[in-house]
């Protein structure tokens, strides 16, 4: 038997002995009452599994033609034939028949229900909801502001999180995931490690990469959930705890986008963001800027990082005045930028970063 925290369908539980048991008679050894109510989705999708249980044990008591007839009609009304004179009546006085009904009542009332519960204005997964499952000690940071703030997480990636958003992330990445979780826009850039992926849990969607920039607009009052890729590769599905949305997965790459339309649950693939207007109005500096760099004076250099990330680098000018640098910037996080330019300016140099506040010292590059 599989471990029952990996359970995501409704045949999971209905073949699980213990389960069963659980339903059917109360024996809760394995403490189902207590596990089912940590996690909402979780609840929901017990709660079907025990009305189908509770559905197939109906006992074979004896059913009056009316009360049968009466169940069928409504049967018959949701599929569109109310009213209608049932043919075969000699078959109701089967046992068989009468049970089989019974079943078919309980079992389509909880689809309806269900369908119900399930749609689009009830699906949304909210951030908390998303923070409160995760097991990890995380660490939440709010921007308050009304300008970017940049935060590095503990693998040297780094994320400019816009006014009126949060992250949680956990203050050590360990195993081979590595997962945060975004309420609001945050543009990324993404450390690679090819053992292990990384993953923004953002509402209804999860992006998946392994190294590479890309920005995920997810504010809960508004009708899609975006990611706009700028450099390498990601992946975005659906959070496999929206029970009626597309199990498809996007695959992303520059330039392209993915939207997901809340009201119909479904990804809309965009492959030119040049070309949607609401996509390229969500862009900034950031994704309009090169950070491929010829022979270009390092203080000019410091001075596109300022505009791109919104942020202060302090820097001895008049050190680096005759510094010049070629490289390419453009699919590393901002720590790894600022590395490779102290690195090219000698050992003497380094950089020391708080917040959204930069300071680099050096003695210059001769």
């Amino acid at each position: 038997m599989q471990n029952r925290n990996s359970y995501n369908k409704i045949e999971d539980f209905l073949s699980d002995e213990s389960f069963q048991k659980w339903v059917k008679g109360n024996d809760d050894p394995l403490n189902w009452s207590e596990w089912t109510v940590e996690n909402p989705y979780r609840a929901k999708l017990v709660e079907e599994a025990r009305l189908w249980i509770i559905g197939m044990k109906v006992e074979q008591t004896p059913l009056t033609n009316q009360e049968t007839q009466k169940a069928l009609q409504k049967v018959w009304k949701k599929i569109g034939r109310s009213n209608e004179e049932l043919p075969f009546r000699a078959i109701w006085h089967h046992t068989w028949f009468r049970t089989a009904a019974a079943v078919f009542v309980v079992g389509l009332a909880t689809f309806l229900y269900y369908a119900n519960l399930s749609s689009p204005q009830n699906t949304t997964i909210t951030y908390q909801e998303l923070v409160k499952s995760d097991l990890n000690g995380l660490i939440e940071q709010t921007n308050n502001s009304d300008k970017p703030q940049l935060i590095t997480l503990s693998d040297a990636s780094s994320v400019l999180l816009q006014p009126n958003s949060k992250l949680s992330y956990p203050k050590i990445f360990t195993g081979n995931e590595r997962k945060v979780y975004l309420s609001g826009e945050g543009f990324f850039e993404i450390s690679k490690d090819p053992n292990r992926a990384f993953y923004v849990y953002a509402n209804e969607t999860v992006t998946k990469v392994y190294g590479t920039s890309f920005r995920v607009i997810a504010y809960a009052n508004q009708p899609n959930v975006e990611v706009l890729v700028r450099t390498g590769k990601v992946k975005v599905s659906s959070n496999q705890n929206i029970r009626n949305a597309t199990l498809e997965e996007v695959m992303l790459l520059p330039n392209q986008a993915a939207r997901f339309v809340r009201k119909e649950q479904l990804f809309e693939k965009i492959l030119d963001i040049t070309q949607d207007k609401p996509l390229l109005a969500a862009t900034n500096t950031m994704e309009q800027l090169s950070f491929d760099f010829k022979d270009i004076p390092v203080h000019q250099i410091f001075k596109t990082l300022e505009q791109g990330y919104l942020i202060t680098i302090d820097f001895p000018e008049d050190k680096l005045k005759e510094c010049y640098l070629t490289t390419s910037l453009s699919d590393v996080p901002l720590p790894e930028k600022l590395k490779i330019i102290c690195e090219s300016l000698g050992s003497n140099s380094r950089y020391e970063m708080n917040g959204n506040y930069i300071k680099i010292i050096s003695n210059g590059c001769k």
